[in-house]
């Protein structure tokens, strides 16, 4: 069933919405990908607050024109889809990755980080870095070491004289 005008212009008002209030947008191509998988990254996505829309491309050329992106949509090969994120800027792109790893459909084909155009070797790139969880702990860890090092230093003479007491005892 075909859409209508107002359908498109609904959801071209929809995509611009998004596009003000993204912090970044993976293209991703899912034409080699079952539904089911689709539908499991799909909800994945949703779990950490991002969201997979799959539209027309000419919807998508409109909205991303209106509102001041430039894509070339015609070179961009194959079923596409937008992967949103709202609060992270590398979380849709390396989900997407992982994903990808796992069953091998979803092509990331380049992405907005903010109002950066980035090609898909960049967002690839990016994907592969470790979350800003995993950079905090190493850092913590980092700047702990010398302290708990310390800490051990001071503890090891009193314990050295606790044993030699235990042992004349």
């Amino acid at each position: 069933m075909a859409i209508t005008k107002e359908q498109k212009k609904k959801i071209i008002e929809e995509l611009k919405e998004k596009l003000e209030k993204q912090k970044a947008i993976v293209f991703v191509d899912f034409q080699n990908l079952k539904a089911s998988n689709l539908f499991e990254l799909r909800r994945k996505l949703e779990e950490k607050d991002c969201e997979l829309k799959v539209l027309k491309k000419t919807l998508m050329n409109l909205a991303f024109k209106e509102k001041g992106f430039k894509v070339d949509f015609e070179k961009l090969e194959g079923q596409l889809a937008l992967v949103f994120s709202f609060k992270e800027e590398i979380l849709p792109a390396k989900m997407v990755y992982e994903f990808a790893k796992k069953f091998e459909g979803p092509k990331i084909l380049g992405g907005y980080i903010k109002d950066e155009f980035l090609q898909a070797n960049t967002m690839i790139e990016l994907a592969k870095l470790p979350s800003k969880e995993e950079l905090l702990a190493k850092l913590v860890g980092s700047l702990r070491a010398p302290i708990s090092n310390f800490q051990m230093l001071l503890k090891e003479p009193s314990q050295r004289l606790i044993f030699a007491l235990k042992a004349i005892k």
